[in-house]
């Protein structure tokens, strides 16, 4: 099968997210990367782009160097992934999409929920996929979760409860560190802080696993060091369309915990939950039984798991690997293959919607908001 080609916008030396893109985006030999433009630093950007085996003629300064480019060539870049700042997100990913390019982006996909209103409708006017990486949404057993709720095992959904909660930002006296004092700045991240960073992608999966959509949001945030301005720290309880109740807490001051992603489900006639830092189990309780493990690589699992399982059973499957699965996603897509789990421009405008209302909400004392983009409505 013909490779596609890729190219990268942001995502240079050093970054924190460019690695896994690249393992992810070439590990099962969908993509070759064969563009980019890595790094603010013009220079910089061109240089590691070629040390990655970039050809000089197309590592490009800018974005807009590259779109210039790649847009009227014969063998342009059948997808781009942007991982820049949040704020660049929106006028890289129209510029691109409205060229005729399909897109990743990074979350949050824009910075309002005008900007991802605008996305959604120039995504379906151009016709090409605009994904955003919830990668989390990619491991196989999550995959799992959502075929077996989709599938009745556990009954109608009642209630999710899930937070995503670390303590990396926990050291007041660390609190003026450029790579931490951005996410808590409005001017860089925008209306939220650690909702924004890590509490839309607990968000986001409570929605994909129990297949339903976040309509209202009760929020309190909590600024815990007093020299930032946007939320360290947050609680969101939240309402779906069909009726289920969710529990979110997200926080960056949690002193003790790493990652801190988990997820459980519960509904009528089951329960399930799930880990980050043990992606490769899920643990089931049917009403009245016991609670079984079930581990990756079973052969008892679903298509969509078994599909998406890299390795043998017991052996750890990690983050590089689940935005992979994205990719895998993607490149079928671009072939033409239907691919309905992959996070699209609609789920990015959801989260940010959700933001928004979690903001309005927390600023007026945890009064429920609607959450749906107006577009939705």
């Amino acid at each position: 099968m013909t490779k596609l080609n890729w190219g990268m916008i942001g995502g240079g030396e050093g970054s924190q997210i460019g690695p896994a893109h690249r393992l992810g985006a070439q590990a099962d030999g969908n993509f070759v990367l064969a563009a980019g433009a890595l790094d603010v630093d013009a220079e910089k950007g061109r240089a590691y782009a070629q040390s990655l085996g970039v050809a000089s003629d197309r590592a490009y300064a800018n974005w807009q160097e590259m779109l210039a480019g790649e847009k009227d060539r014969t063998d342009r870049v059948d997808l781009v992934t942007v991982a820049t700042p949040n704020s660049t997100h929106f006028e890289i990913t129209k510029a691109f999409l409205e060229a005729g390019f399909n897109v990743l982006c990074e979350k949050p996909m824009t910075m309002t929920v005008e900007e991802g209103e605008e996305i959604v409708r120039v995504a379906e006017a151009s016709g090409k996929i605009c994904a955003v990486n919830y990668c989390y949404s990619a491991y196989p057993m999550v995959r799992e979760m959502r075929h077996m709720v989709a599938s009745g095992d556990i009954g109608k959904v009642r209630l999710v409860v899930t937070n995503f909660s670390h303590g990396h930002h926990g050291d007041a006296t660390d609190a003026d560190n450029p790579r931490v004092r951005w996410r808590y700045d409005p001017a860089m991240a925008g209306v939220s802080g650690q909702f924004a960073d890590c509490g839309i992608h607990a968000l986001h999966m409570a929605g994909f696993i129990a297949g339903d959509e976040v309509t209202s949001v009760s929020a309190d945030f909590a600024s815990t060091i007093p020299t930032r301005t946007l939320e360290d720290d947050a609680m969101v309880n939240f309402r779906m369309s069909g009726g289920t109740v969710g529990r979110l807490w997200t926080s960056s001051v949690a002193i003790g915990r790493q990652h801190g992603f988990d997820i459980q489900v519960f509904g009528e006639t089951g329960g399930l939950r799930w880990a980050s830092e043990q992606p490769n189990q899920v643990f089931y309780t049917p009403v009245g039984g016991r609670t079984q493990i079930m581990e990756k690589g079973e052969g008892s699992l679903s298509d969509e798991a078994g599909r998406l399982s890299r390795v043998a059973i017991a052996h750890p499957e990690g983050f590089p690997l689940a935005v992979a699965n994205i990719y895998v996603d993607l490149a079928a897509a671009i072939r033409g293959e239907t691919r309905s789990a992959l996070p699209s421009a609609s789920d990015g405008l959801r989260s940010m919607a959700a933001v928004y209302a979690a903001v309005e909400s927390a600023g007026a004392g945890g009064t429920w908001v609607d959450a749906r983009p107006p577009m939705f409505r």
